[in-house]
């Protein structure tokens, strides 16, 4: 079974680790009693120390559908390059992108389709047992600076990356309907990525995946500007 999470409504008032364990909660009895192999969309960051917001909820889930006794592979994810689109308007339109990640930290990130060849194969492959996380990551390390760089590369004049302070992010999505509670998460979310959770959790560099940040930049992120 291949478990994913869906996002949730940004005015919800329930903190996402609830969300999290309420979701799963029955697939984990299910797949428990069936003998289900699964194989879960997560974060990076397992033995991270503080609080991390939504990613806390996933390593809260990763613990749920172990505890069961569950066969699990937990893929564990950084930054999805595809978190970008949402900000095709403003690159296209501004020459800017902002986020509350510090401009200067490294933020490692994941294209979409590498998750899903990454969990096919997991899916396909009957000779795992046991419980793992499975550290899923592209090729790069850079720092949002560095990416605004190859993006300006990509599309041949010049993007910058705007820091955003994490407390003036947390106030514009209450501003935007957000709960106190999610808006929360995602400010300890990012909080934890600038203190390096993504780093928590050992890597193996030989075990990158394919799609660089600049491909994906050439394939992805300039397509979506030309339509």
């Amino acid at each position: 079974m291949f478990w994913l999470v869906p996002p949730r409504g940004l005015h919800q008032a329930d903190g996402s680790e609830r969300y999290y364990l309420d979701f799963t909660r029955p697939a984990c009895k299910a797949a428990a009693s069936r003998g289900v192999r699964v194989v879960g969309v997560s974060t990076l960051g397992r033995g991270y120390q503080g609080r991390a917001g939504v990613l806390s909820a996933a390593l809260a889930m990763d613990m749920l559908i172990e505890g069961t006794g569950t066969a699990y592979r937990a893929l564990a994810l950084p930054f999805f390059m595809e978190n970008l689109l949402r900000q095709a308007q403003a690159i296209k339109d501004q020459g800017t992108f902002s986020m509350a990640n510090a401009a200067g930290w490294p933020l490692p990130t994941i294209a979409t389709r590498d998750i899903a060849a990454v969990a096919a194969a997991l899916l396909l492959d009957a000779s795992w047992s046991g419980q793992a996380s499975v550290p899923v990551a592209g090729p790069d390390n850079l720092t949002p600076d560095d990416m605004a760089e190859v993006i300006s590369d990509t599309l041949g004049r010049t993007v910058r990356y705007r820091q955003v302070p994490v407390a003036d992010y947390q106030a514009m999505m209450l501003r935007r309907g957000a709960s106190q509670a999610i808006a929360q998460d995602i400010a300890d979310m990012t909080e934890a990525q600038n203190n390096g959770i993504c780093d928590a959790e050992p890597r193996d560099p030989n075990s990158a995946t394919p799609t660089s940040f600049r491909q994906w930049c050439q394939d992805t992120l300039k397509s979506a500007l030309q339509a």
